[in-house]
């Protein structure tokens, strides 16, 4: 029986769990991943080497180095359940294995897994952003990885690496088409609005909310003065809601405003399913300093102000729920692999790890948190991976 799959055997029942029930079929998903070994130099089994990994990541480790230590520190407990032919494998050979594993495959098996669990959710809010991967310049470029996450389900869909942010624009279409976003509202920043990106998303039968900036200098002009001028003279012909947060010494009040009449925009056909415009002014009083902007978005929603707001908060909730986690508890900004595909390997990976930790909810803790109790506690370890 592969590795793998005697992982997934292991438990006290009297009979094995199906590969096919969703919590516990993670390590199932990876038998479809080529191993990019030559077989002669394999002296460890990819399953092995996939498995230490992860459960490096979810007890908090971060690195090659920190892999191999942890298989040193956890080999007696490993041994149970994998065969380990050569041992545990070196930091080099986590590496050589990373760089060389086809991040497509890898990835692929990561999103079958990630749709087996995400829950069905009206309007699920669908956040779309790009992150830099700081420390793995290559040839003076910054890698970008563009991540799709689900604010209700907690868990990262999908996500593409580009070499640099311009390239994101031609990332996203393509991630898109690979989730299935029925019936969800996609949100994207200024980067992503874009008329292409517009129409993918009508035509995966979702909708859209999209910032306005810069890069589309004209149309932010004309939706900025419509909706200033309309708020000032005119404020009852808008839909209307508001939002208050204190929070240490900080105190935020936002107010947005919505509007469907759209006659006056001479591009309106150009943009797929356009339907309203909206606007969020964020006050923020912070020391007696209080500070005001506002940022202007096309929509595909049709008038209701309280899910355009809900839309946009959860736009903004990806910077906390996954780039700050990424970077705070994973390490991701300090990571320096940048040989071949590791550092978008290691992005997968990384965000593997926080599905598991997130779909997790008999621990009523933070990420630090489980990840400290996972590495203290082999049982709440096998339960992350769903065995």
């Amino acid at each position: 029986m592969p590795v793998i799959y005697s992982i997934l055997y292991m438990n006290t029942s009297a009979n094995p769990p199906s590969a096919e029930t969703p919590e516990r079929s993670l390590l199932a998903h990876f038998q479809d991943i080529v191993d990019p070994r030559v077989e002669r130099t394999r002296d460890h089994e990819l399953g092995d080497i996939l498995v230490i990994a992860i459960c490096t990541l979810l007890c908090g480790g971060e690195g090659f180095n920190d892999m191999e230590d942890f298989g040193h520190a956890k080999e007696e407990w490993f041994r149970t359940f994998l065969r380990l032919p050569g041992g545990i494998p070196t930091h080099d050979t986590f590496n050589r294995v990373f760089s060389a594993m086809d991040p497509k495959s890898f990835l692929d098996c990561f999103q079958r897994w990630t749709q087996s669990l995400r829950r069905a959710v009206s309007e699920e809010i669908v956040a779309v952003d790009g992150k830099a991967l700081r420390r793995a310049l290559r040839g003076g470029t910054i890698p970008y990885v563009v991540s799709a996450w689900a604010t209700t389900n907690g868990l990262v869909l999908g996500q593409l690496r580009v070499n640099e942010k311009s390239n994101e624009i031609t990332a996203v279409p393509e991630l898109l088409r690979a989730l299935d976003l029925a019936g969800c509202i996609v949100t994207l920043d200024a980067m992503g609005c874009q008329k292409k990106i517009a129409r993918e998303i009508v035509e995966a039968d979702a909708d859209y909310v999209l910032a306005l900036k810069g890069n589309q200098e004209t149309v932010h002009e004309e939706i900025q003065t419509f909706l200033d001028d309309a708020i000032r003279t005119d404020p009852k012909t808008l839909a209307y809601t508001a939002t208050v947060e204190k929070d240490h010494g900080r105190f935020e009040q936002r107010r947005y405003w919505q509007s469907d009449r759209l006659d006056w925009f001479a591009d309106r056909a150009k943009w797929e399913g356009l339907k309203t415009v909206g606007v969020v002014e964020s006050q923020r009083t912070v020391k007696g300093q209080v500070q005001t902007e506002r940022r202007y978005f096309l929509s595909s929603l049709s008038v209701n102000a309280e899910r355009f707001a809900r839309a946009v908060r959860g736009h903004w909730g990806i910077e906390n729920s996954l780039h700050w986690v990424l970077d705070v508890q994973f390490g991701e900004d300090q990571s320096r692999a940048r040989s071949g595909h590791a550092a978008e390997n290691l992005a997968t990976l990384r965000r593997l790890a926080l599905n598991l930790l997130k779909r997790e909810t008999t621990k009523k803790r933070g990420i630090r948190g489980k990840q400290k109790n996972a590495g203290w506690n082999h049982v709440y370890l096998m339960r992350l991976l769903g065995i």
